[in-house]
């Protein structure tokens, strides 16, 4: 997964004006679609691994890649780091670790649309806690409602594959809490960084076992390491570059359509279908993400 949405930039995004401005908002959007793209197709390829190595053999490759890589990229001087701006590194290792592995296990088991979907219920509900707009009120209302359509009670509902997704939901609203207060205590992305970097220190005894236990072939490995490379690095370096480009709330628009990119990526990559009823529940949560996030900045007077 990547950052939050929580970017402390001002509505207008970019400095600039006139045809410059517009030229680096439409880069920073087909960057944004690219970096979305390569998140959701990362999963599905990683999901193929999963009858070889399982999802935690494919969560320990995608987090040793995602480490290495970020480590690289923000150098984190870490004998500098203080207790105050160790434990919140600490904190987010572990949920960005857990929600990784919440995600990949009920992917294995309801699939890599819905699974995402039930994910972005977390950034949905951090952003509607803090605010006081009955339009947010309504937002709430709908994403509730399709979650109960989508746990409806069928022989074949997958309640623990469910509670999974929901898990995965929490962690990533801790991490998007956590990565507030990384972001303050640690400049540019030395946080981030580290935290990937001690989340796949924490992956190496597991990921270890598990690929002694369920001994990988060369393709398992390399469609686990793709899903590091899509699922990670490029999405977290793609939104850096996007945010610098493209108004903050346009940002957190365009994040509620990785549900139905998810689903597309599921559908063509692992030959995934949903039941109608789960389609309209998915667009459903998709639309309370984009109409919350499409009227921050203008609902100044729309408070209950």
């Amino acid at each position: 997964m990547t950052t939050s949405t929580d970017t402390g930039q001002s509505e207008h995004g970019t400095t600039g004006t006139g045809t410059g401005t517009g030229s680096r908002s439409l880069r920073g959007m087909a960057v944004m679609l690219l970096g979305g793209t390569s998140n959701q197709v990362g999963a599905a390829t990683g999901a193929l691994a999963f009858p070889v190595i399982g999802p935690v053999g494919v969560v320990a490759v995608r987090q040793w890649v995602a480490g290495v890589v970020l480590m690289a990229v923000g150098r984190p001087r870490l004998r500098s780091f203080t207790w105050a701006q160790w434990w919140p590194v600490l904190s987010m290792a572990v949920v960005f670790g857990s929600m990784n592995l919440a995600l990949y296990l009920a992917i294995d088991r309801i699939g890599l649309g819905l699974a995402v979907t039930l994910e972005f219920l977390g950034p949905l509900a951090v952003a509607l806690a803090a605010s006081r707009r009955w339009t947010d009120l309504a937002c709430a209302l709908v994403a509730g409602g399709a979650v109960v359509v989508l746990m409806r009670p069928q022989p074949s509902t997958d309640y623990f594959g469910i509670a999974l997704a929901l898990v995965a939901a929490a962690c990533w609203a801790g991490y998007i809490l956590l990565n507030r207060t990384v972001g303050q205590r640690l400049p540019g992305i030395e946080g981030s960084a580290a935290a990937a970097g001690v989340s796949a220190l924490v992956f190496v005894p597991v990921g270890i076992a598990v690929l002694y236990l369920n001994p990988p072939t060369l393709v398992a490995l390399a469609c686990a390491a793709v899903a590091g490379v899509l699922s990670s690095m490029v999405p977290f370096l793609g939104d850096l570059y996007a945010l610098r480009r493209v108004p903050a709330r346009f940002f957190g628009l365009f994040m509620s359509v990785h549900p139905v990119m998810a689903s597309l990526a599921g559908w063509l990559v692992l030959d995934q279908t949903l039941h109608w009823v789960e389609g309209v529940a998915i667009l459903a949560i998709v639309a309370a993400n984009a109409v919350s996030a499409g009227t921050v900045g203008r609902g100044g007077a729309e408070r209950g």
